[in-house]
């Protein structure tokens, strides 16, 4: 019998996979921008995780606001 599993496609990443690549990113650029110094890694991951989770939160609350208006 055939394994259901192999069917040839790959499973897509989850949100929160995504999310933490983009963090991940957004924080290696401020590694950059700073001139690769050492010790900041801490804050350079707070402050792109903020900035990736406020834009997530801004995006759902403009589509919420909107859904509200379409459906009034």
């Amino acid at each position: 019998m055939p394994d259901k599993k192999s069917s040839g496609t790959e499973a897509q990443p989850s949100s929160l996979e995504l999310t933490e690549e983009l963090i991940r990113k957004r924080a290696y650029y401020f590694y950059e921008q700073r001139g690769r110094k050492v010790g900041h890694d801490l804050e350079d991951w707070f402050r792109a995780e903020a900035e990736i989770i406020g834009r997530k939160t801004r995006g759902s609350e403009a589509a919420q606001k909107e859904t509200r208006r379409a459906g009034a």
